[in-house]
């Protein structure tokens, strides 16, 4: 079966205010359309579709990051139980951790989902050399 696009969930009407997050998307919170002359609730056409049966994944897809399974990763001990396998998802970690673990993920050669591992030991880099002289 092909894998079908996920609904954008998203609460009645949140284009129009702003506190219901029209400019910024950290507001938008989803919340059920209830009320006797909902449009959304009634499910007409153009307007954004609600939390239902039959949105959920399939098994074997859940909980997965581009097809892998994602690992948290804060330290050095952490990266030593990731594979081929797995997805690192970097923590927020001090810089200096952060180019350790960059530098060992390099070497072993694993995917990594939110940083871009060559452009930030090529950018943090030639800090690294300032501050030793």
């Amino acid at each position: 079966m092909a894998k079908r696009r996920q609904a954008n969930f998203q609460r009645t009407k949140f284009y129009t205010y702003v506190k219901l997050g029209s400019r910024q998307k950290s507001m938008r919170k989803y919340k059920r359309a209830t009320g006797r002359h909902n449009k959304t609730r009634q499910k007409w056409r153009s307007r954004p579709p609600m939390v239902e049966i039959g949105y959920k994944n399939q098994c074997n897809e859940r909980g997965l990051v581009n097809g892998k399974k994602p690992i948290s990763v804060f330290n050095l001990a952490d990266l030593e139980k990731a594979g081929k396998e797995n997805i690192i998802i970097l923590g927020k970690i001090g810089a200096k951790n952060k180019i350790q673990i960059a530098r060992e993920i390099e070497k072993r050669k694993l995917d990594v989902f939110n940083l871009n591992v060559a452009r930030f030991l090529k950018q943090n880099e030639p800090k690294k050399a300032e501050e030793k002289k």
